[in-house]
């Protein structure tokens, strides 16, 4: 069940938000104070934020602003501020859409729908430039290429991504796998490792793995 968080600070409206909302079967929480927002909102993780324009204390422009740099979340905005300027300013802060109240009900849902199905595809995928894990799948894909990879080196390569440009170690690595040394050969990284740079090369990717001496590893994809 999808968790949405309504930003508004009129207490009839925000009811009606929520009903709304609840109606449809998705689980809804609410901002009553705006002394913190942002970091209420932040903890609360919610798979999407309807945010109001026009609040106290904080502008909806800058919670706008601060949770686009903090949060994953797609945000959808529900003001009454219904000029282009506006909605140009809001979607330039990183905004998701832009909707004016009032708002028929049926649209404000339509929206909603629109954009968790946008970011649970998204959130299916994570890349290294063109270079692409399919989550679901386990799936591989590479500039038209697709291979699948058996779990552990898959979880390799996925960690390799995830952490893309960046040098993951072999400490980081091995503990992310396998919980720590404690209980592994010491040789185990090293002899899976060389399984996927293996699989990848049959696949024609070759050299996609990279290896900093004395640091870790890396993904190589701007070739």
């Amino acid at each position: 069940m999808a968790e949405i968080m309504v930003v508004e600070d009129d207490i009839y409206l925000r009811e009606e938000i929520v009903n709304i909302c609840v109606k449809k079967g998705y689980s809804v929480s609410s901002i009553s104070s705006f002394n913190d927002p942002e970091n209420e909102i932040i903890e609360a993780k919610p798979d999407l934020i309807i945010l109001d324009l026009n609040l106290p204390g904080k502008s909806g422009f800058e919670l706008c602003k601060i949770l686009k740099m903090k949060t994953s979340s797609p945000i959808l905005i529900l003001t009454a501020c219904d000029t282009l300027s506006d909605e140009i300013k809001a979607l330039g802060l990183g905004a998701d859409d832009f909707l004016t109240k009032p708002c028929q009900p049926d649209r404000l849902i339509a929206r909603v729908e629109r954009l968790l199905e946008i970011y649970k595809r998204m959130r299916n995928i994570i890349c290294a430039e063109e270079l692409l894990w399919d989550i679901d799948t386990g799936k591989v894909i590479f500039r038209g290429i697709e291979i699948v990879l058996p779990e552990t080196e898959g979880k390799i390569l996925r960690i390799l991504i995830e952490h893309y440009p960046n040098i993951v170690s072999q400490k980081e690595l091995i503990q992310s796998l396998w919980g720590g040394s404690e209980f592994v050969d010491e040789n185990i990284l090293q002899v899976n490792m060389a399984r996927l740079r293996k699989k990848l090369s049959d696949a024609g990717l070759k050299n996609m793995i990279g290896t900093a001496r004395g640091k870790g590893y890396y993904v190589e994809v701007s070739r």
